[in-house]
Order: C-alpha cells, then structure tokens, then sequence
C-alpha cells in the first residue's frame, strides 16, 4: 500500500467517524445572537389545527401562533421560516434543533416541561369532550357509551383517558386533523378536542355536534430547548411587551374573538425561566 493511499483511507475512516457525531449535534440556533447571525428564526408550528396554525390554500403558514411568532422574528429583526409539525413530532423536532422555537399549541404541563423549557404563557385553552348534540351528556361516566377519537400524546388525549370511565372505546389518532376527520366521516362518536374544533366540525356535520364536557384550563408557552437561558429570556420580554403594548390584543381580536386571559405568574411544576 502506498503512503498516498494510507493517507486516504485514515482521512476516510475519520470523516466517517465524525459523521455520526456532525449529523447527531443539534443544528438550532441557541441564542438571538446566532438567529440574528443567520438572519431568520426556524419556528416549528402544528401545520393543520386552525385557528392555531395552518397551511392556507396559498401554501402560506397562518394562524395564532403564526402571528404570534412573526411577531417575535419582527422583535428580532428576522425573517421566520416555519416548519409544519404534527402532534407527537413537536417535541423531537425541537430538541434534535431541526427548529429553534415551538410556537405550536404547546400546552404547559409539567411532563411537557421536563424534556422543554417553556416561555411565560401567551394564549389560554380549555380542553373539552364533543359529542352528539341530540344526547344527553353531563357527566363523565357518560362517555362510556361512545367510541372516542383524540389526537395522540395531546393533553386531549391525557384528559379523556383519565377521565373516561374504563373501557371506553378510545382511538388516538396521529394529530387533530385525523382526529376531526374520523369524527366527521363517522368512524367514532365523539371526540376529545379543545375549544376551537367545533369551529372544523361545523364545517362538516353542522349542527350535529357540541362541547358536552370541560376537563381542563391550559396555557401555552413557546418552547425552547432546556438550558437555553439567552432566547428565554428574548421570549419573555418579548412576550410582556406585546401584552403591554396592545399587540397581543390584536392577535386575540383576530382569532379568538376575546378578551386578553389574565394569565398565573407560575404553574406547579412549569418554570418560565431556563436555568
């Protein structure tokens, strides 16, 4: 062998050892300094939830939490690129760093805020179980009577599970799109969802269906990864000058149609500052 092909072949070996390493290192920006570098900020959003986020028939990314974040990338001076994400891939593609920032229905539970760090809340939800409007629902126990459809790892998921009665009929879906859409075509009865998705199944089944049961009030935060003190710290200020300087409202008219949540100064077992 020659010394020419000895060397090719360690120069080989080594950039097939550092492969693994180059493609395993999260590729995010971890601070304003490197988004504002770059000159854009990568936001991982759901791609089918209106009016959370979704994909308009023009291929553009809109909803609440669209507006929300074109706003912080117009804090930072950036533009913002989304990223449409499904239920159960949100978490995995932030912390991989295939995006910078969740601003994606996240729901501030405290498992949630193991694998995350969330911002101050900047949107309030209340998690609800729909069914047949003709029906008498006003308890839990009620629910045993339907097959129910849910988005799977979503706090829908987690409530109606908990608070079905055991062996009810429960089909989790990949998302909330797919959830609606076996609502709508027939194939369950009922649905776990939160206070905006009687707004989809309209659309399909008018007059059919309606919020029977409330479990849960929640509040969204945008998620960043743990220990990312610098872009948590960007996203509180942000989000308390919007709440202060009236743009908040603004998002709220447009979409929710509500005043302002009063939003908690803490939630047991959820920071709002990374450590």
């Amino acid at each position: 062998m020659t010394r020419t092909t000895r060397r090719s072949l360690l120069a080989a070996g080594a950039a097939a050892f550092a492969l693994p390493a180059l493609l395993a290192s999260p590729a995010g920006a971890v601070t304003p300094a490197e988004i504002k570098a770059r000159g854009k900020i990568i936001v991982g959003i759901q791609g089918d939830n209106p009016p959370w986020g979704f994909v308009t028939s023009a291929g553009k990314q809109d909803g609440l939490d669209a507006d929300i974040a074109t706003l912080f990338a117009k804090d930072l001076g950036v533009a913002v690129e989304f990223v449409p994400l499904e239920v159960n891939n949100r978490i995995p593609a932030l912390t991989t760093g295939r995006v910078d920032v969740l601003f994606a229905t996240m729901a501030m539970l405290p498992e949630r805020a193991k694998a995350v760090q969330f911002s101050k809340p900047y949107v309030a939800n209340t998690i609800v179980f729909i069914g047949p409007k003709k029906d008498n629902i006003t308890s839990n126990e009620d629910m045993g009577r339907y097959t129910i459809a849910v988005a799977k790892g979503a706090a829908q998921d987690t409530q109606v599970t908990k608070n079905a009665p055991a062996g009810t009929v429960i089909r989790r879906y990949d998302g909330d799109a797919p959830s609606i859409q076996a609502l709508v075509s027939g194939q369950v009865q009922a649905i776990g969802g939160n206070i905006f998705y009687m707004q989809r199944i309209e659309q399909g089944r008018p007059g059919e269906f309606e919020n029977k049961l409330e479990f849960q009030n929640l509040y969204n935060g945008a998620c960043t990864r743990l220990g990312e003190k610098e872009i948590n710290a960007a996203l509180n200020a942000f989000i308390d000058k919007i709440k202060a300087n009236g743009e908040l409202q603004k998002v709220y008219d447009k979409w929710m149609k509500v005043p302002v949540h009063k939003f908690p100064d803490s939630l047991e077992g959820v920071s709002f500052t990374a450590n």
